[in-house]
């Protein structure tokens, strides 16, 4: 007990001290019942150790200890010679944060870096200021300590697609291997097949609670004419549902996965709340020989012998290359930052995943999940306990299902609406944490949403999965504590209205199934506050409706895209070396040239299980060791400066 007490306490003021005292009156038990039953598992040493002051040198230098970051630690690491330093600028997870049913909590709170966009003309009217909330993990794990924990690795047409615009060892066949690398699956029957392995590090699971409406989205989705399958399999295009990165019913960040496994490796130095501010280019030579960064209110530097790579995200990663003179000549000119290399393509082709919000379907019996129901003694003993029960529920989500509109070929599996399903809704909550997460305005919820609280519903979220409107990032000075200006510029492209609004009209249809029908389902039809002048259930009220409520799935990518030498927007060669500068990588979410046919903390998972291969390969093989890094001082398109560099 002198053991036990001192964790049951520091685990409940590290959780209200991450989201805040009285958000969930449970907490305090919860946490007490996590710690008492498994303090064990809590115990710091399980942790990676933060380093407190770091060495003046190493191999190499991974700013970023997200989703594709952890990876790149990990893998390189495996090299006994090679010493790698990680720079993280966030601290660790939590308790709280492996509770999966608390994610939103986690929105806005100190693990969260809190970026909102630019106000948007043509979307998010029912958000505050017209500004969409873009949460971004600011901890060891990066996002997949804050994400909903879906596994989707996207669709085999994207990979191929990369590859026809002009990036060879991209395509679904040569990816695959690395997705099966990570992964761990827990369901025996997916284990077995091709496409799932078993072993990895990333650990892969079916959610061990569900509602009774999770088969019903099942049946529903059948009756539509869809086949009910593995949808990270041979095809994609019906309704599964949902796989998650969690390990016996709670959260497994990449950090749980990839580095606390390794935590012993003596060639792996962590620094945790390290904010890098740029990375050092050598002016002459072009080359990233190292990082600044800030610890303790210290600037400090750490050099690089091999490579800087950068794993930042796709928002910070292209801020640290403008930061460091790489990107737009006459932006950076304007905030006068010296100009190493002009690449335009920095922070251009944004692109991001988002969902109409809204579509609400009130049900009669008492099987949703509501937070007046989900937070009780029971429910936190069962969690801590057996591992089991509401508490393991991802904020509702049980049933996937991806579905083509009108346009898109409907005989090729290239779906273009993900239809996200929970057994709970916008309001279940009685307007408080679900509205903040979302940034809605007190007023669209009060008008819209408040006389359904608390009401038993279900909601379905058709995402749009290949948006044509493209946005961009921007520094909004060269003072790298300043945030960017994010410009997503969301339904620009009236295509992207179009398929959303057949997803909306889709989703209605769904809830009309007999399986849905049987839990006297109904469409909650209130007008939206903006569309009240429309007809209900027409073109022009759903092209209104999705510009209300237009939430973000939180996907952003493709801010330094991967390209051929003669595509000028491109920031990065096939093999992730940014083009102009040798010794500098970028390898994460930033580098896909579109983004995925779903979620995509799979595959920058494996982004950066590929990455690190593609490191080691340049390192570890002599006979092209000459060749490329002599090709690597100069950025391809300036070959005619250097006649004799295709000779080599």
């Amino acid at each position: 007990m002198a053991i036990i007490l001192p964790t049951v306490l520091a685990s409940i003021k590290a959780g209200v001290g991450i989201i805040g005292a009285g958000k969930v009156a449970i907490l305090p038990f919860l946490l007490a019942a996590l710690a008492y039953f498994h303090y064990d598992q809590f115990d710091p040493e399980n942790r990676p150790v933060d380093r407190k002051v770091v060495d003046k040198e190493y191999d190499f230098v991974v700013v970023g200890g997200g989703s594709a970051g952890s990876v790149v630690a990990n893998r390189l690491t495996e090299i006994p010679s090679w010493k790698v330093l990680l720079l993280e600028a966030g601290g660790h997870e939590t308790e709280i944060s492996d509770v999966p049913v608390l994610s939103l909590y986690l929105h806005k709170s100190k693990l969260d870096w809190g970026y909102k966009t630019e106000p948007q003309t043509e979307a998010c009217q029912a958000m505050i200021e017209n500004r969409s909330s873009w949460t971004r993990g600011k901890v060891l794990g990066g996002s997949s300590v804050l994400n909903t924990m879906l596994y989707v690795r996207g669709n085999r047409r994207d990979f191929d697609h990369w590859v026809r615009q002009g990036n060879p060892g991209w395509s679904y066949e040569e990816i695959l291997p690395y997705f099966l690398k990570s992964q761990d699956q827990r369901n025996p029957y997916l284990a077995r097949t091709k496409y799932h392995a078993t072993g990895g590090y990333q650990t892969v699971q079916d959610n061990p609670y569900s509602t009774p409406l999770g088969v019903a989205f099942l049946q529903a989705g059948q009756e539509m004419g869809y086949d009910i399958r593995d949808i990270n399999g041979e095809k994609q295009t019906g309704f599964a549902f949902f796989q998650f990165t969690m390990r016996r019913g709670t959260r497994c960040s990449t950090s749980k996965a990839f580095l606390r496994p390794i935590r012993l490796r003596k060639n792996l130095h962590i620094s945790l709340w390290s904010h890098v501010t740029k990375v050092l280019i050598d002016p002459e030579s072009r080359r990233a020989y190292g990082v600044e960064f800030i610890k303790n209110g210290k600037k400090q530097v750490v050099l690089a012998r091999k490579e800087v790579i950068l794993s930042a995200g796709a928002i910070n990663s292209p801020q640290l290359l403008m930061l460091s003179g790489v990107g737009p000549a006459e932006h950076l000119q304007e905030k006068g930052i010296r100009v190493i290399h002009d690449s335009p393509g920095v922070g251009q082709n944004l692109q991001d995943h988002i969902a109409v919000g809204g579509l609400t379907f009130l049900i009669d019996p008492p099987v949703s999940l509501l937070v007046n129901r989900l937070v009780n003694l029971n429910t936190a003993l069962r969690y801590a306990i057996k591992e089991d029960g509401p508490l393991t529920s991802s904020i509702g989500l049980e049933a996937v299902g991806f579905i083509p509109t009108k346009y898109t070929n409907q005989s090729d599996d290239w779906p273009d609406i993900e239809f996200m399903i929970t057994s709970t809704s916008t309001p279940a909550d009685g307007g408080t944490q679900v509205k903040h997460a979302h940034g809605l305005t007190d007023e669209f919820y009060k008008e819209y949403f408040s006389e359904i609280n608390y009401k038993d519903t279900f909601a379905v979220f058709p995402m749009l999965l290949r948006p044509k409107s493209r946005g961009e990032i921007k520094l909004r000075s060269k003072n790298p504590l300043d945030y960017p200006i994010l410009q997503p510029n969301y339904l620009t492209d009236l295509h992207d209205v179009w398929v959303m609004r057949e997803g909306a009209k889709a989703a209605v249809a769904f809830a009309q199934t007999e399986s849905m029908k049987r839990f006297g389902t109904r469409y909650y039809s209130k007008p939206l506050p903006n569309c009240k002048h429309l007809p209900l259930f027409t073109d022009e009220y759903w092209d209104c409706a999705v510009r209300q409520y237009t939430l973000s799935i939180y996907h952003y990518s493709c801010t330094a895209k991967m390209g051929p030498a003669n595509d000028p927007y491109a920031v990065v060669d096939p093999e992730l070396r940014v083009y102009g500068v040798a010794g500098l990588r970028v390898i994460d979410a930033s580098i896909m040239p579109t983004v995925t046919n779903g979620n995509i903390n799979a595959p920058t998972i494996m982004i950066g299980e590929k990455g690190a291969d593609l490191v080691k390969y340049y390192w570890l093989q002599p006979s092209t060791r000459r060749r490329r890094d002599l090709r690597a001082i100069y950025n391809v398109r300036l070959g005619a400066t250097c006649p004799n560099i295709t000779s080599i």
